[in-house]
């Protein structure tokens, strides 16, 4: 039953939302704008991009509860693909007008551009979202530079179990390039269950 729980304040949220509570939307916004900005400034390079784009999330979301479906997975993901719609949306405008301005590159490279900052977003969530053993496992071997080892001593657990933790949150980070980011016209992410495809 405790893993009903997230669900049911998901639900309870979008209530509270939707019949105006202003301390709902207060309450999401200290559990999620540190996730919003922190997508956005990853995908944007622009901390006062990343504020804009933060203020439109949760504006939308409060003017938009129903828009929420959590049949079709958590709030958190929900919040994040509006974040990241709104990023990748934001960096297409201002690359374009840019390259229209006769700035360097092309079209293309501004391609490859969304498509680096959509993965790179995409992994900082995925880390942030996995198990905590899982990310604490790759903390230690990937950014402490430990090797299964000395991860297995630093966690207390097997070397097997090590090992298992590892293969897991690489596996989910090798997700972050299994993009759907856009379609021919290059302004929609897909929806938003796990946020697997959002970015």
């Amino acid at each position: 039953m405790a893993k009903d729980a997230p669900r049911r304040w998901d639900r309870r949220m979008q209530q509270r939302l939707a019949h105006g509570e202003a301390a709902a939307l207060g309450e999401l916004y200290d559990r999620f704008a540190s996730l919003v900005h922190g997508l956005a400034h990853r995908v944007l390079g622009d901390e006062d991009a990343a504020d804009r784009i933060t203020r439109e999330v949760f504006a939308h979301v409060w003017e938009n509860p129903d828009a929420y479906d959590p049949k079709q997975g958590p709030l958190r993901s929900w919040v994040a693909t509006l974040t990241h719609q709104r990023a990748v949306q934001r960096l297409r405008q201002t690359g374009s007008a840019a390259l229209a301005r006769g700035g360097e590159g092309t079209a293309e490279d501004l391609e490859r551009k969304v498509r680096r900052a959509s993965a790179a977003a995409r992994a900082d969530y995925i880390v942030t979202a996995m198990p905590a053993p899982l990310r604490a496992a790759l903390e230690l071997a990937y950014f402490q530079r430990r090797d299964y080892r000395q991860t297995a001593a630093d966690l207390g657990v097997t070397e097997d179990e090590a090992r298992r933790r590892l293969r897991l949150g690489l596996q989910l980070l090798s997700t972050a390039n299994d993009a759907g980011v856009q379609n021919d016209a290059g302004d929609r992410a897909e929806p938003h269950p796990g946020y697997r495809r959002a970015l």
